[in-house]
């Protein structure tokens, strides 16, 4: 069984060193045993929807109270908007039905290797790297980047050979893939399939709105991966292409143009395929508030919808009633399946590890404190979390 955890230290400093990590997220699996989601984003009969029953139903889910006005149109088939702190979500559409996420996935890519490979490391890129199709940062094959360098590569210019470079080091692709699969089933995102870390459309991949506003969640938890999606322009060493000739370095500038045109924009990922469409995961942050907005299966490329709908949640977030909630990691279980007494699920679910505690103090060690916006709720979640899993052995490779 492949395993993961990774830890946010705790803003109290009564706390022990194991309540300290406040916030985990555990998961085993491998890519043989990855679940897919539900056809057409169904969940089995008689059951809810992972969140809350109100988000399975058609169309725009709002509540409304008297004197707000509905939410701004959404291009896109699918969106949810939600607070990044209390995880209570203002407004959906079709947040449950699987699509292809593209790179948008590169934040599920991100925050599982950012735990796993040694930040003061460099990796040699191969051939097979830099001849992946799609978006590409331009590293050489043969010339070793650190893993700052190949991070900002992957989240500010959607890299995917960058991608591909990240997932080899972590000892295979596919073992990256199964990994991936296991932090999307801790999250509680089940209608989340990883096929290729770059997020390149691939048969049975998918994610949805909500899937990915969870993703995001707690990709954002980690301070390394918060610093690179609100990076705007990064720098790439030079190195020596394969004929021999040296070339400069050169740089990057982030993809995300919400960072550039919105005021409080934080991260985090765009992405875009034929197939796929627009998709995005945004943040902002205004006054003490953080928002977060997924959109899948847009026709419109701009940054000005996500605007709009940041602005309705800022302006009217606190007065609308929520139609659920995304769930804390570690908490959920795929629906129709019951948790077993040891933590795990029935019906061949993705396991839960134990807690990783070499992995769990090196993280520790990179992590400053949690960031304004983390809130109560995800304090005590975390620390709930912790306690059920504390004492278990977990495995951590790195490279």
């Amino acid at each position: 069984m492949i395993a993961l955890r990774y830890a946010v230290s705790a803003l109290a400093l009564s706390l022990s060193l194991t309540a300290a990590a406040a916030f985990g997220i555990i998961g085993a699996t491998s890519a043989a045993h990855a679940v897919g989601p539900y056809p057409a984003g169904a969940v089995p009969l008689g059951t809810e929807p992972i969140g809350g029953a109100q988000l399975k139903d058609p169309g725009v889910i709002v509540n409304l109270q008297t004197g707000v006005p509905a939410p701004p149109t959404m291009p896109g088939a699918s969106f949810l908007v939600a607070d990044m702190d209390t995880g209570q979500i203002l407004a959906a559409k079709a947040p449950h039905t699987p699509r292809l996420p593209a790179s948008t996935l590169k934040t599920l890519t991100a925050l599982t290797l950012i735990p796993r490979l040694d930040v003061g490391a460099k990796i040699m890129v191969e051939p097979e790297d830099v001849r992946i199709e799609g978006s590409r940062v331009g590293i050489l094959a043969g010339t070793a980047y650190s893993v700052p360098t190949l991070f900002q590569g992957l989240l500010l210019a959607s890299g995917n050979d960058a991608a591909n470079t990240l997932a080899r080091a972590n000892q295979s692709v596919a073992v990256t893939l199964g990994e991936m699969n296991a932090t999307a089933a801790d999250l509680g995102a089940f209608d989340t399939v990883a096929k290729d870390p770059s997020g390149l459309d691939s048969p049975g991949q998918s994610s949805s709105a909500y899937d990915l506003a969870l993703i995001g969640r707690a990709a954002m938890l980690l301070p390394d991966f918060r610093g690179y999606v609100s990076t705007r322009t990064a720098s790439v060493p030079g190195g020596r292409s394969g004929d021999g000739k040296t070339v400069p370095g050169f740089k990057i500038n982030n993809h995300n143009r919400l960072l550039y045109n919105y005021k409080g924009a934080i991260g985090i990922k765009n992405g875009y395929t034929i197939a796929a469409k627009q998709t995005f995961i945004a943040a902002a942050t205004r006054a003490g508030k953080t928002y977060i907005v997924t959109e899948m299966a847009s026709a419109d490329g701009s940054w000005r919808p996500t605007a709009a709908l940041l602005d309705w949640a800022f302006a009217h977030g606190t007065a609308v009633t929520p139609i659920g909630e995304l769930v804390e990691p570690g908490t959920a279980t795929r629906p129709g399946l019951s948790r077993t007494s040891g933590g795990g699920a029935t019906e061949g679910t993705p396991g839960t590890a134990s807690g990783a505690e070499a992995l769990r103090q090196s993280t520790m060690a990179r992590l400053p404190a949690l960031q304004p916006w983390v809130g109560a709720a995800g304090l005590l979640s975390g620390m709930a979390l912790v306690g059920a899993f504390a004492g278990r052995s977990i495995s951590s490779r790195r490279n």
